[in-house]
Formats: C-alpha cells, sequence, structure tokens
C-alpha cells in the first residue's frame, strides 16, 4: 500500500491528458476567462454612467391638455378591420 502501481499512473496520466490535453487548451480558457472579466468591468462601468445622467435629469411634469393621443392598433388589427 505504500506506493502507487504502473497502473494507476496509467490512469492519473489518461486523466490528465483528457482534461488538459494538448493545443493550448488552458491558455485558450484563461484568455476567455479574462475577456469575460474585462466584458463584465465594462458593463458595469456603464450602468453606472447610466445612473449618473439619470440622476442629472430632472422629472418632468405631463401636460394633459398639451399631451398627444396615439393610436394603439397594430397592424394585424388594421389589416383585419380593412
Amino acid at each position: 500500500m505504500g506506493t502507487f502501481s504502473i497502473w494507476h499512473w496509467l490512469v492519473v496520466l489518461v486523466v490528465v491528458l483528457v482534461l488538459f490535453g494538448g493545443g493550448g487548451k488552458i491558455s485558450r480558457l484563461m484568455g476567455d476567462f479574462g475577456k469575460g472579466l474585462k466584458s463584465f468591468k465594462k458593463g458595469m462601468k456603464e450602468d453606472d454612467v447610466a445612473e449618473v445622467d439619470a440622476a442629472k435629469e430632472s422629472p418632468q411634469a405631463i401636460d394633459s391638455d398639451k399631451a398627444e393621443i396615439v393610436e394603439a392598433t397594430s397592424e394585424k388589427d388594421k389589416a383585419a378591420n380593412g
């Protein structure tokens, strides 16, 4: 029970090769991870800018006399009604 046999080492080697195989899989994986982090940071920065812009805008009252009345009919309704 002291040391592993050759079969144990072969199984470990096969598992490692299957998981980490050649072709730079780890470097591609880490590159994708870095791109994801960069995209996340950019999205968070855009959210912060949007919140600041929204805070700068003052709310405006809607005057009901000047408000437009918009007819809300879809293209299907127009076609069905003639």
